[in-house]
């Protein structure tokens, strides 16, 4: 597969890695070149340039920037863009934990509205970094899921195969709509963590038990 990765910070260099190792054809784009051409030669990747190589380069293209560069960034490149698979990994998170979108489009509307005829899945957000340089990101032996909304079949069915080739297991959460309401636990999951010092994956029961079935919550007896 053809990927083209516009950004040269830690997601762009975690994620780029993976599929590197994978075998895929990636292409780093950054506003500084020189970073570009480092990021790409010690990841190995195929080649770099500017964000716009990246994006005329991929059948999918990662945005591994800050929420805010994101639109700006993707309205100049809509036309290279366009009938591609845009992936969003940003989380709109500011001071105070606070989701910056709050009241308005998700962060992957507005690339959506900026770039109209990409194909933008949200993706890789709730997670830090250092989890996705994992080599694979397994937990007591169960591989991470990985949420990913999007509205277009194609653009989803390439992200699904990404998310494997970093070890994970894709998760559909549904079409472009509900990427506002992962990015919302990106929000609280941060503030958990960082603030509160919780281990949020506590908060969910086993999927046995997420719809209330009393027989395996042990609130009554079995029948005989």
């Amino acid at each position: 597969m053809r990927i083209g990765v516009i950004g040269t910070g830690n997601m762009a260099d975690a994620l780029g890695t993976h599929w590197v190792r994978a075998g895929h054809e990636v292409v780093i784009g950054g506003r500084d070149e020189s970073r570009a051409a480092a990021l790409a030669a010690r990841m190995g990747a195929a080649g770099h340039g500017t964000p716009r190589a990246a994006a005329e380069s991929g059948d999918v293209v990662l945005l591994a920037l800050p929420y805010e560069a994101g639109v700006d960034v993707v309205s100049g490149l809509e036309a290279a863009l366009r009938g591609r698979a845009l992936i969003d990994c940003s989380n709109p998170v500011g001071p105070g934990f606070v989701l910056l979108t709050e009241g308005g489009p998700s962060a992957a509307r507005r690339l959506a509205d900026a770039a109209p005829g990409a194909h933008v899945v949200k993706a890789f957000n709730l997670c830090h970094e250092d989890v996705w340089r994992m080599d694979p990101p397994v937990f007591d032996g169960r591989p991470l899921a990985v949420p990913v909304c999007g509205d277009d079949a194609g653009a989803l069915d390439l992200v699904r195969e990404l998310v494997k080739d970093v070890g994970c297991t894709p998760v559909t959460a549904g079409g472009l709509e509900r990427a506002g309401l992962v990015e919302a636990t990106a929000a609280l999951f941060i503030a958990l963590w960082v603030r509160e010092g919780a281990d949020a994956q506590a908060i969910a029961p086993p999927l046995a038990f997420a719809a209330g079935d009393p027989r395996r919550s042990g609130l009554t007896s079995p029948r005989p």
